[in-house]
């Protein structure tokens, strides 16, 4: 292993194209004939310092303000001698191109950091007396030893401007005042929109809303778990014939596109619907039940999409389950049944806790899942029944389906539903992360 150096070191001992390249990129690559890197390098710096002379510092210095016009102006032109009207500023482009322009100056300072690095370590080189790599080796190291780094270029890519820049884009609305009564023009407001939510007119729904999502996890996990297992041992049971056929019948219940199932079942559920007119012409009903319209009682409608999911999620933790089912040891089930022990105590003691040691990852990914399940409550119900007491949400939305409510609904109130986005992160990466560390394959691992 080659001996360090300090950076201090390389800038007092390196020769005129290691000190330059402390303020031109690329300088000591070049030094070295290292062309593509040094250019590279070279021209990521130029054109980052045209942009930020000509634009970046405009975006930057305008995302302090969001726009100095928030509302429309009749003022008088005194060049051209004459009234005119200044629209409000457009604080959403504003603050996009405020953000864009963060990720691009943090971006540069990466590169910047890459070109250092690259510069000391052609300066240990060099005073060690090895060998520095010429243009060819580095193209060749591109494709080879670093291979892993030009592979990860576009996706990296893609990540900063289609995750990053849009969750960043989201978190920053959150402390601004973009709603409906602004809705072009807004300015930054601190934690007032947190405070909105936590304590302030949203607060009564939030909590609820809250709660009402994390029993539906826990029951919408739990249950298609449970008898999801249950059903993969039940055609796994060695009486079962054509296990084949019965496990593509379930299977076609998951295969049939989830928005087409939950608006047919919505269909069978309704006041009128097939549903109904069952039972009433068997006499079981004399009046139809509402299921899941304005009318429903609240439990009906929650008991009534917890039953819907277990039709649509019970067949995955059947395919799931069957896969471990099919590869545990038989040894230790033999030798519980020359014990005495019968098919619910084996259930219990060993078939059961050696699926739940295998799902329980996956178990956890189900529960974050569910908690963020938008198609079944929003597709079934829409949140219905509607609650007078909530602030437009119904009985059965969760949180995502009344932040969508509060986007597009009348309101139209985005800095609360940008809090509501993150207020769901945090819940969900807290609950994982507590979850997993748990898990017996955690411990294990």
């Amino acid at each position: 292993m080659a001996p360090k150096a300090s950076y201090g070191e390389v800038w007092s001992k390196g020769d005129i194209a290691t000190k330059l390249s402390f303020f031109i990129m690329g300088s000591n690559a070049l030094a070295n004939k290292q062309w593509v890197k040094g250019l590279a390098l070279l021209l990521s710096e130029i054109i980052f310092l045209v942009w930020f002379i000509f634009s970046g510092i405009s975006a930057l210095s305008m995302l302090t303000t969001l726009g100095t016009i928030k509302t429309k102006k009749v003022v008088y032109d005194a060049a051209q001698g004459v009234y005119v009207t200044k629209q409000p500023s457009n604080s959403v482009l504003i603050l996009l191109f405020g953000v864009l322009a963060i990720i691009l100056c943090i971006a540069m300072i990466y590169l910047y950091i890459v070109n250092l690095r690259s510069t000391k370590h052609n300066y240990i080189l060099k005073r060690d007396g090895e060998h520095i790599p010429s243009n060819i080796e580095e193209l060749k190291s591109l494709f080879d030893t670093r291979l892993h780094s030009t592979l990860m270029v576009v996706p990296l890519l893609g990540i900063l401007f289609f995750t990053v820049l849009p969750t960043v884009f989201m978190i920053s609305m959150a402390f601004t005042n973009y709603n409906r009564q602004h809705p072009i023009a807004f300015s930054w407001t601190g934690f007032q929109a947190f405070g909105t939510v936590l304590d302030g007119d949203l607060a009564g729904t939030f909590f609820p809303v809250l709660g009402w999502t994390l029993i539906w996890a826990v029951l919408a996990t739990a249950t298609t778990f449970f008898f999801g297992v249950l059903l993969a041992l039940l055609i796994e049971s060695k009486g079962i014939k054509h296990k084949a056929f019965w496990r593509t019948i379930f299977v076609l219940v998951w295969a049939v596109p989830q928005f087409v199932s939950l608006l047919m079942m919505a269909q069978f559920l309704d006041y009128q619907g097939a549903l109904n007119n069952i039972l009433m012409n068997l006499h079981l009903i004399s009046s139809p039940i509402h299921f899941i319209d304005n009318q429903a009682s609240p439990l009906v409608a929650r008991i009534t999409v917890i039953i819907v999911n277990m039709w649509i999620g019970i067949p995955v933790s059947m395919l799931v389950s069957t896969a471990i089912i099919q590869n545990l040891p038989t040894d230790q089930i033999e030798a519980a049944k020359i014990d005495g022990a019968n098919a619910v105590q084996i259930f219990r003691s060993i078939t059961f806790p050696q699926i739940l040691f295998v799902m329980a990852p996956s178990l956890i990914q189900q529960f974050i899942g569910n908690i963020n399940n938008f198609n079944v409550i929003f597709l079934l119900t829409g949140g219905a029944p509607m609650n007078s007491k909530y602030n437009g949400a119904g009985s059965t939305d969760l949180l995502v389906t009344w932040l969508y409510n509060l986007t597009f609904g009348q309101e139209q109130r985005y800095n609360a539903s940008a809090v509501l986005g993150i207020l769901i992160f945090i819940i969900s990466a807290v609950v994982s992360l507590i979850a997993y560390r748990h898990t017996n394959a955690y411990k294990e691992g």
